[in-house]
């Protein structure tokens, strides 16, 4: 019987490392447009450019409360649309009033974007924002400058929407490595804690229930003995398979061993659980595998419990799981209650199948 404790779910999860480079990223932008800007306040006001000056300050102050937020609270305020609005503004002003001079910001502001925002929110973003210099561009320059400043603009902005949607493509293909079993395609251990956790909180709040099982293949060194390694892999993609078909969409199948199975079962009680589990195992055990390849499995059910944590549920279910191979594998053992307050009961005793 495993111990699962924090410290035991060693990968750390992706989508959460994801989400620390992003906010490394936005606060790096903050800071270095905070570092850019702020001298250019000075400068306006001397300019007597008060509208344009302060236009400015409130970028700066923006930036400012970002970077503090983000450092000591973690949150990011106006997800970088007040930054891409107020830097859209200050460019188009700054083009109309110092021609050239306020131009060049228009580059790196139209790039930022692409950082700061979704995709959908960058490109209709920049479509507003290059037809707003466009247009400013047409009264202030001559002809051939209108078109250059025109396609230069464009192009920038195409080049830095595929790099983005590159990047995001590439963002979301290793969170899915990173994220699923690469033999089964089942969800891996990197998440387990973080799902199991939200279904405890869904317990807390809302008094909606999820049950978990976990399913272990009996005896399968014997498969891996005999008929190698290569079927026991073949044998192990086609129980995730079997058990795909059985589940709903809101069901989350986790390979979490050589030949262990955990399944999260939201808005789902434990007799409820009991069923599907049994279906399963019977589908393990119906028919045979890569031809005479015969194969059982033992599950062990619990419901979560109000008031205790992720690694305690699932260690739960982890002793109905060592219960059923206790008693002779093949069946199916469910634990009702705290580990402290209740017995393994066995449902079915006297299952055989196959």
């Amino acid at each position: 019987m495993k111990n699962w404790t924090a410290a035991s779910i060693k990968a750390s999860n992706p989508s959460l490392a994801v989400l620390g480079f992003r906010r490394q990223i936005v606060y790096h932008l903050h800071f270095w447009a905070l570092v850019a800007v702020a001298p250019l306040v000075m400068v306006q006001w001397s300019q007597d450019n008060q509208l344009l000056a302060l236009l400015l300050l409130g970028f700066c102050i923006n930036a400012v409360l970002v970077i503090l937020l983000l450092r000591w609270r973690d949150i990011y305020l106006f997800q970088g649309r007040f930054f891409v609005v107020l830097a859209t503004v200050c460019s188009v002003y700054s083009t109309s009033i110092n021609g050239h001079a306020g131009l060049y910001w228009a580059y790196p502001a139209l790039a930022a974007g692409f950082f700061l925002l979704n995709l959908r929110e960058a490109t209709i973003g920049n479509i507003v924002f290059i037809g707003a210099m466009a247009v400013v561009s047409f009264y202030r320059f001559p002809e051939a400058d209108f078109w250059r400043i025109l396609f230069s603009l464009g192009l920038t902005a195409i080049f830095v929407l595929v790099f983005a949607w590159l990047v995001g493509r590439l963002q979301a293909e290793l969170t899915r490595l990173a994220t699923t079993d690469p033999l089964t395609g089942c969800l891996n251990r990197s998440q387990l804690a973080d799902i199991l956790n939200s279904q405890i909180q869904l317990r807390e709040r809302y008094e909606r229930v999820s049950s978990l099982v976990l399913i272990d293949l009996d005896h399968f060194k014997n498969v891996n003995d005999r008929w190698g390694h290569v079927a026991g892999d073949q044998v192990l993609q086609e129980v995730a398979t079997r058990f795909r078909r059985r589940l709903r969409d809101s069901d989350q199948l986790f390979r979490i061993g050589g030949e262990e199975f955990m399944l999260v079962l939201p808005e789902t009680r434990q007799k409820d659980a009991e069923t599907l589990a049994h279906q399963l195992l019977t589908t393990v055990s119906a028919g045979p595998f890569l031809g005479n390849v015969q194969v059982t499995a033992s599950a062990g059910v619990t419901e979560v419990v109000k008031g205790e944590t992720w690694s305690t549920w699932l260690n739960r279910a982890d002793q109905a799981l060592y219960a059923a191979k206790a008693q002779g594998r093949n069946r199916l053992v469910t634990v009702r209650g705290s580990l402290e307050d209740t017995l393994a009961e066995a449902v079915d005793d006297n299952m055989t199948m196959g």
